[in-house]
């Protein structure tokens, strides 16, 4: 039986306002329910009974998150975050989002602690980026409709690109929305078709002509493709039977702009008379005028569902829609002649109307919801394959439990790397006066001083290892390795290295941008090879980037491992890790399973300021006579 989730599906649209993003989130969230999963809905609202609900849910629930997760198969449960709209509404201008809704998204999903959080359209502010910013799930995000405001967070892309980082798969609703997010955030981008409903085809004659011909027009917020639609009406010609079916937020959709003769055959409809998609209800043609500010597939899609022949705007998303114009008819944006032209074609040709809906038989075949939800379905089973199995070993968790807790400090450096100057002996002088049970020697792209060291010692276990300098992926340690590993090998390439030698990927500092790190997606593509990950370094000198290592080893189930990463002999065991003895790399991924990190307060700046003191700021020489006086000075202490 496949996996179930417990999933938050979060919108940054008004859940109330009938977008089409929301239409997506219920359709594929009421399917989901029925397979067994739990759904929970956040969206904005302007409907403050829904807010004070919500809210009121969210802190019942707060001790008890099963109060608030609906029960597996049972109707998704929504609740409102607040009435807040997305950048760019011509409705609010505020580019911040509220304090209380952020709020709100960050409550709901502590209490919920849901496997997945699936956000739609997460560019800030907005609902969804706040979910994201603040989830410590597991995350899907869904762009849509290509639009502007892609193109608007180039400003401060490299924030958005990290913000985009922690997105663990990513979908797109068109290859053209994807090909766009994938020119300005790189990704593998999978695509899955949205599903239209599709409003019963009124009954056609044998060539597929109805008496008058419907034309369906819905305008959401694109005033200018408004009135390039009212221009087109007043261009065609009034000896043939036609209707237009007008769907507008607007008072009478602009109407009274149109000569009576004209008028006339306008039926006009808004939000209180029912969705935008009742529009297409039996008509045989429906335009698409979008300027590109916010193109609307979804509803051309629902428009091929109910047997409606599109006449679009020639955007690519739309392009893409109508294969090239094989499903419909296209025209260059705001060209008011050619949309004219084409829809005068349609009226007058019954001929041509039922050749394009006919070919449109096959794309309609596929715009089913259950055929959506499965494809979702598949984008959760995969990403949750890649969570470690946190059960262990049974056998070695026996064996280990009559062993004797030892500090281990997994991260520190000898003079034997480039950027540092403690002696081997001093090192281990340190961490046998500091308690330390066992250290792991990790110098960079070095693996002599490991070597010298577990050579030496006296009353310290040294785990042998290196940290390796990939190619362009940033450093992986190589704990209990015996030969040297060459830098400038691929991630995958130093990791199948370490695994030929019987030891342990450990990832260090694995989200500080201010080392040389993995991005989020290499990572992502070697999960099943990483043993641990390293969750806190006080050399970070960002506290969120330790905190994004713990989210992320939290939320693949990966060991989480701990270290000084000293550079110097008073930063040794600053950070260190309680566990039981081990023997070997087995014994000790188990025994690291149940460690408790235990912290020290340091300087950063303090142990900073000694290492560039004993490697930069001392000649050489001087350095030498330093070393050789530290080293007889810790073989008296011994």
């Amino acid at each position: 039986m496949p996996e179930r989730f417990s999933i938050v599906q979060v919108s940054p649209y008004a859940w109330d306002g009938g977008h089409e993003v929301n239409e997506l989130v219920e359709q594929v969230s009421r399917r989901l329910a029925q397979r067994g999963h739990s759904v929970l809905v956040v969206a904005p609202s302007e409907s403050a009974g829904l807010v004070r609900e919500s809210r009121k849910a969210i802190r019942a629930a707060a001790k008890d998150p099963a109060r608030l997760r609906p029960e597996p198969g049972a109707p998704p449960r929504v609740l409102g975050a607040g009435d807040v709209l997305p950048v760019g509404s011509a409705r609010r201008g505020s580019r911040r989002l509220p304090v209380d809704v952020a709020r709100t998204v960050e409550e709901a999903l502590t209490a919920a602690q849901p496997d997945f959080v699936h956000v739609h359209e997460p560019f800030a502010p907005s609902t969804a980026s706040a979910a994201l910013r603040h989830s410590r799930s597991l995350n899907v995000g869904s762009f849509h409709a290509p639009t502007e405001r892609a193109l608007s967070t180039q400003v401060a892309r490299r924030v958005v690109e990290l913000f985009f980082g922690r997105l663990d798969a990513r979908t797109a609703s068109f290859t053209a929305t994807g090909d766009l997010m994938a020119q300005f955030f790189p990704a593998p981008y999978r695509v899955v078709l949205p599903g239209a409903g599709g409003s019963a085809p009124a009954p056609r004659g044998a060539n597929g002509s109805s008496t008058p011909v419907r034309i369906a027009f819905a305008h959401r917020e694109e005033r200018p493709a408004l009135r390039l639609f009212l221009r087109a009406l007043r261009r065609l010609p009034l000896e043939e039977e036609w209707r237009v079916a007008l769907w507008s937020r607007l008072e009478a959709g602009g109407a009274s702009t149109l000569r009576r003769d004209v008028r006339e055959r306008l039926d006009v409809t808004g939000p209180g008379q029912g969705p935008a998609t009742g529009a297409l209800g039996g008509a045989d043609v429906a335009v698409f005028a979008s300027t590109g500010v916010a193109p609307a597939p979804g509803m051309l899609l629902e428009a091929l569902a109910s047997g409606a022949v599109p006449v679009a705007a020639r955007l690519p998303v739309y392009e893409e829609v109508l294969a090239d114009g094989d499903l419909g008819l296209l025209f260059e944006p705001g060209d008011v002649e050619t949309l004219s032209a084409q829809l005068g074609r349609l009226v007058a040709d019954a001929g041509l109307r039922e050749r394009l809906r006919a070919a449109g038989d096959e794309l309609r075949g596929r715009l089913d919801w259950d055929r959506v939800t499965d494809e979702m379905e598949e984008v959760y089973a995969s990403v949750a394959a890649r969570r470690h199995d946190e059960r262990g070993h049974p056998r070695l968790r026996s064996r280990l439990a009559g062993r004797p807790l030892i500090d281990v400090d997994l991260h520190m450096h000898t003079d034997h790397s480039h950027d540092c100057a403690t002696p081997v002996e001093v090192l281990l002088h340190t961490a046998r006066e500091r308690g330390l049970g066992a250290i792991a020697v990790t110098d960079h792209n070095e693996i002599s001083g490991a070597l010298e060291a577990r050579a030496k010692a006296e009353g310290v276990k040294v785990i042998v290892a290196e940290e390796v300098k990939t190619a362009k992926q940033g450093e992986v340690i190589g704990l209990f390795i015996e030969e040297k590993i060459p830098r400038g090998l691929t991630l995958e390439e130093t990791i199948a290295e370490i695994k030929r030698q019987g030891g342990l990927v450990y990832v260090p500092h694995p989200f500080d941008r201010l080392h040389a790190v993995p991005d989020y997606e290499h990572l992502l593509a070697v999960l099943g090879d990483v043993d641990a990950i390293e969750v806190f370094n006080p050399r970070v000198a960002f506290k969120p980037f330790n905190e994004e290592a713990v989210r992320f080893a939290a939320k693949y189930r990966i060991v989480a491992g701990a270290g000084s990463d000293s550079h110097v002999a008073q930063g040794l065991g600053s950070v260190r890790i309680r566990m039981r003895d081990f023997d070997g790399p087995d014994e000790f991924l188990e025994s690291l399973r149940d460690a408790d990190i235990i912290r020290r307060p340091t300087s950063l700046l303090y142990v900073q300021a000694l290492k560039f003191l004993e490697t930069k700021a001392t000649p050489a020489r001087s350095r030498r006579a330093r070393k050789e006086r530290r080293v007889r000075r810790a073989a008296r202490k011994s």
